[in-house]
């Protein structure tokens, strides 16, 4: 049994926050670049990685996440998954982290929910990303960003065709409970995840706190462990207080969140969107040592 599996429903853990706010500071386009960023500035993914667990962060997320064939396309890099997957999950590694998830991210192709070939070509995508990953021996697999059911379908059903581990997801939700895709709400999202096997039900949002807290209720009624990513905006240094726009503009709105979020039974936190290390050692200042809130 992998080693976080021995965690879930125990202790709090805090996921590292993205390298692309580093990345991108030296100039990659993350959105395109993330994968030849890897290739060819190893240390600069590791240096991010090292200052997250300086932070205390004790799970790992290395930046695998565009290694579906059209992704790797995109990024010019075809043919080129396995050479990409090693230098990103060698630079996480080298961080010695206590767990280490492998990313992947929405594909990004044209899909027709009705059309038989269109979701075979997207359950491809996915199955051929974790088939890469998969010899990596982490201990998760982590699909993230994802803004509509159809294409998270299409994920689960492609990793659990390759991969039988622990399964993290985690979905992309508004402060009005619908994916970003504006189609689906998260309650649709859940019972896919619970019905597709997923280990672990998360969200991604931007939503004031009342509002994230209320979708991590609802996630909790389903039974698993649950994930919760805050989405940090734009830094701006003359914002001084939270707003609707971007409620976690600074590391301490973190700690107040990470109390809030540990009542509603949350497992495992991460700052995302343009969160800096100091964001994840906020959320770890408010978590670390806590045990998971079990409802009765």
């Amino acid at each position: 049994m992998p080693d976080i599996q021995l965690r879930f429903d125990k202790d709090m853990l805090v996921l590292s926050s993205p390298v692309q706010a580093a990345l991108e500071k030296q100039g990659f386009d993350t959105a395109k670049d993330l994968g030849y960023a890897c290739l060819v500035e190893p240390e600069l993914v590791r240096d991010a990685l090292v200052m997250n667990k300086v932070a205390g962060a004790q799970v790992m997320v290395a930046p695998t996440a565009y290694l579906t064939p059209a992704r790797l396309a995109h990024q010019h890099l075809d043919g080129r998954a396995q050479e990409v997957a090693e230098a990103a999950v060698s630079a996480a590694r080298k961080v010695e982290p206590q767990h280490l998830l492998l990313e992947i991210a929405p594909c990004g192709l044209p899909l027709d929910a009705s059309s038989k070939a269109s979701l075979n070509e997207n359950r491809a995508q996915y199955a051929e990303a974790a088939r890469v990953l998969a010899p990596f021996d982490a201990d998760a697999l982590f699909l993230n960003g994802f803004a509509s059911v159809d294409d998270l379908k299409c994920a689960l059903m492609g990793v659990r065709q390759v991969w039988e581990g622990p399964l993290f997801v985690s979905v992309n939700v508004r402060a009005d409970g619908m994916l970003e895709c504006g189609r689906h709400s998260f309650e649709e999202a859940l019972e896919a995840m619970a019905d597709l096997g997923a280990d672990v039900v998360g969200l991604q949002t931007g939503a004031p706190l009342a509002d994230a807290s209320a979708l991590a209720s609802k996630a909790a009624s389903w039974g698993r462990p649950l994930l919760v990513q805050l989405s940090v905006g734009p830094r701006d240094d003359r914002q001084g207080a939270p707003t609707a726009e971007n409620p976690y503009y600074c590391p301490d709105v973190l700690v107040e969140a990470a109390t809030v979020l540990r009542g509603c039974g949350i497992q495992f936190l991460r700052a995302c969107g343009c969160a800096t290390p100091a964001y994840t050692g906020a959320l770890v200042a408010a978590s670390e040592g806590f045990d998971v809130v079990v409802s009765e």
